[in-house]
């Protein structure tokens, strides 16, 4: 297995686990009551890290074309200063005075055109220290049937993931000592790595199989740090 120079070539369409194919649920209120229960009883993982910055994205659960759940997933814009043409999902550093919950919501509202409240966070995930020197904190929301529409400073695609295609980390190569991990996702056309890949993984576990897995020591590819 080679080094990871760059978001590895498309990946196979198919999505099983154990032989399995997998499906993700349907989006609606039975799937909302159950993961806000699940969420309220995890006790997710708080970092603190000298000298980071503090971030917050937002996994924001949306029907897909078929009715079951997605998640949101964007491609940065190329002309960005950091992580350019980079997949992310909505969400940056806090504004002075700022909650996580205010600022998660806020990036979401500029990024993607989604206006939700905070009525609309079912909870978080663990805290993820990227190598680029923030510590994330994820925000599960319940975003809706609502129009999406990219902010074009920002953002180049948004995507809406189903959750069965964030089922499986699988091998892309190698860093070092380190093996690179990433999810093969048919609806964006390419693999995505840690951070994103990471953190979409975990709510993945949680909302297949109710189970909390954790995900910060996930390597992330040097071209992820910038």
């Amino acid at each position: 297995m080679g080094p990871v120079a760059g978001p590895p070539a498309r990946p196979p369409a198919a999505r099983r686990q154990g032989g399995i194919a997998l499906r993700s649920p349907a989006f609606g209120p039975q799937l909302r009551r159950r993961l806000t229960a699940d969420l309220e009883a995890l006790e997710p993982q708080r970092l603190r890290r000298d000298g980071a910055r503090r971030a917050a994205v937002v996994l924001a659960l949306v029907p897909g074309d078929d009715e079951r759940a997605c998640v949101v997933l964007t491609r940065r814009a190329p002309g960005l200063s950091r992580h350019s043409g980079q997949f992310a999902l909505p969400g940056g550093r806090l504004d002075a005075g700022e909650t996580l919950v205010e600022a998660g919501l806020r990036e979401l509202r500029e990024e993607i055109g989604l206006g939700l409240d905070e009525r609309a966070v079912l909870g978080r995930l663990d805290d993820f220290a990227t190598r680029s020197g923030f510590v994330i904190t994820p925000l599960v929301a319940w975003g809706g049937p609502a129009e999406l529409v990219p902010a074009p400073e920002e953002v180049a695609e948004i995507y809406r993931v189903p959750i069965a295609e964030c089922a499986e980390l699988v091998p892309v190569g190698s860093q070092g000592r380190d093996s690179i991990l990433a999810l093969a996702l048919p609806t964006v056309g390419t693999w995505v790595v840690p951070p994103a890949a990471a953190i979409l993984h975990q709510l993945a576990e949680l909302i297949l199989h109710r189970r909390h897995t954790p995900v910060a020591d996930l390597p992330q590819p040097v071209f992820a740090w910038r």
